[in-house]
């Protein structure tokens, strides 16, 4: 028996073209409804839905000792939003046959809500989601993603425009010490935006050594209680050699990829960035230190440029 339904999705303007939406943005599409024969509706509902959940398996031990894998699962809802396009009273809607288009605006809430994000174990993501009711029959449903960011505005955050600084020492076997202090202008960046990375090296020993820089991304995500981790590396570099028995101050520029996620800090997710800057040492652990960075996404409106950096 074919199907009364013939075809039923749910698109937005701007979708293919790389369109992004934020707080206060307006949505708009439509709903595609294709029907062979004519079809009683109960209704039609379009829903604007924002969400972030976590899934990762973990373990517990049971009272005899054995261990149990369990679902570590966790669901957080952050916005939501319902229109209806056709309504009851049920079974007084009869579509004919034939293709029918219908249209639906949403605003999104003027709120803070995190950018979208898709992890190792857990995702942010915000959906239109068209239901299909009809007497006697499984709902019908379409589903559609669409990209949102969080904008903001790292001149109007005092807290990410304070100077990071940091400093080590590490004494070599037989062979002297180094030391380094390291500072960056700030603590945000966007996307894209180089990082000026200012390094004061001290070489009392007899080796030649090398500062090393790393920039990794950390996930963590929690669920019943227990979190799990996942930690990468984004880029490396590698500075100036500096020769024994010297000082020297060295700079080095790191360009932030723009591909990458931005910092995200959710109950059940978090996404953070750190730089590691390190001396690469002959037969000694490596004194190292790490800056923690705060990653926003890419600036995509005028009045929001990023800071002026010094060239000095």
């Amino acid at each position: 028996m074919l199907s009364t339904i013939k075809k039923f999705l749910v698109t937005y303007n701007g979708f293919g073209v790389g369109k992004t939406f934020s707080s206060g943005d307006i949505i708009s599409g439509m709903v595609t409804l294709e029907v062979a024969n004519h079809c009683k509706i109960d209704y039609l509902t379009i829903k604007l839905k924002g969400k972030s959940e976590v899934l990762f398996p973990g373990g517990r031990f049971t009272n005899s000792g054995d261990l149990r894998l369990v679902r570590c699962h966790s669901k957080i809802k952050f916005l939501r939003d319902v229109l209806f396009i056709i309504q009851k009273p049920k079974g007084c809607n009869v579509v004919a046959p034939g293709k029918h288009i219908y249209s639906f605006t949403f605003r999104i809430p003027l709120k803070a809500m995190p950018t979208s994000f898709k992890g190792d174990f857990g995702k942010i993501c915000y959906t239109l989601e068209a239901t299909l009711s009809r007497s006697r029959r499984r709902n019908r449903k379409a589903l559609i993603e669409f990209p949102f960011i969080s904008k903001v505005n790292l001149n109007k955050n005092p807290r990410l425009m304070i100077p990071q600084r940091g400093a080590t020492e590490k004494k070599m076997f037989f062979s002297g010490k180094v030391g380094m202090t390291v500072h960056i202008e700030r603590q945000g960046f966007y996307l894209g935006e180089e990082i000026k990375v200012v390094a004061s090296i001290e070489n009392r020993s007899s080796c030649v050594v090398k500062p090393k820089y790393t920039l990794y991304q950390k996930q963590s995500f929690f669920a019943r209680g227990r979190m799990k981790e996942s930690i990468k590396n984004i880029l490396k570099d590698l500075g100036e050699r500096i020769p024994p028995s010297k000082r020297q101050t060295v700079t080095k520029l790191i360009k932030i990829p723009q591909n990458i996620s931005p910092s995200i800090k959710c109950r059940n997710l978090h996404c953070e960035y750190k730089l590691k800057i390190y001396l690469d040492v002959p037969y000694a652990l490596d004194p190292e230190i790490t800056l923690p960075l705060v990653l926003l996404p890419a600036v995509q409106m005028r009045g929001q440029q990023p800071p002026p950096r010094s060239l000095h």
